[in-house]
């Protein structure tokens, strides 16, 4: 049986990593690549260079700002997605009013400590808020998302925090996915919460809902076979 080609989406800052373990796990079934969005400053952008690049029909899983990636590659393309994930991510654009505003200063001073003391120094403290509570004592996964973010820049950092600033709402998509879906988070992810995935995968026709337990944010890290397996499970579909 031939393998399905899997495009896969990094989020805000991060690489090829936050894959390794999918790639290897599902290499029996799935012929994955890694898009890199290098300066591109839009969601619309990032989606239509990766689709430049991306067979003719293809599978897509997102992470964090990656699934917000998957949505606009499907309002972009919808006839070459054969298969959606959404991890860990949100559908609605910057929300009006001051809790659009707190997210707004909060981005900036981190993009600030990214500009003055570089990627490393700034992920320290937002690693913080990005993993299962339990895990910051890690130091080998710990130092894993820090060296991935040191390979960034402050300018990419500027781009991908402009291009999720100015965020589409995707909301209106949702309804539009008929097929194969996969809504995935840890139920501890503090920055992309359960409620938001529960209703995500209320709104896509016939998705299914992945909690990963005792997780945060970065899932195909913290818990890497849990999230293979679930893919696999999905992809299968």
């Amino acid at each position: 049986m031939s393998k399905i080609p899997l495009v896969l989406l990094p989020g805000l800052m991060c690489d090829r990593t936050v894959w390794e373990s999918q790639i290897h796990d599902l290499s029996d079934i799935a012929d994955a690549t890694v898009a890199e969005y290098g300066l591109l400053n839009s969601l619309p952008a990032m989606a239509e260079h990766v689709l430049k690049t991306a067979p003719e029909r293809f599978a897509v899983a997102g992470h964090s700002m990656g699934g917000r990636v998957a949505m606009e590659i499907f309002r972009q393309a919808p006839q070459c997605v054969c298969h959606i994930c959404l991890m860990d991510t949100r559908h609605h654009p910057l929300p009006q009013g001051e809790v659009g505003e707190k997210e707004l200063a909060g981005r900036m001073a981190l993009l600030e400590v990214a500009r003055q003391k570089g990627p490393r120094v700034m992920g320290e403290e937002w690693v913080k808020g990005m993993v299962h509570q339990d895990r910051l004592n890690d130091k080998p996964l710990i130092d894993r998302i820090l060296d991935m973010f040191a390979r960034k820049t402050a300018q990419i950092f500027e781009a991908q925090q402009t291009a999720l600033l100015n965020r589409p709402d995707a909301g209106p998509l949702m309804w539009q996915i008929h097929c194969p879906a996969m809504v995935l988070c840890g139920r501890e992810d503090g920055w992309s919460t359960l409620q938001w995935h529960e209703a995500m995968a209320r709104e896509i026709s016939g998705a299914k809902l992945a909690v990963i337990e005792h997780c945060g944010h970065m899932s195909t890290m913290e818990r890497p076979a849990e999230v293979s397996q679930a893919m696999r499970l999905w992809l299968r579909g």
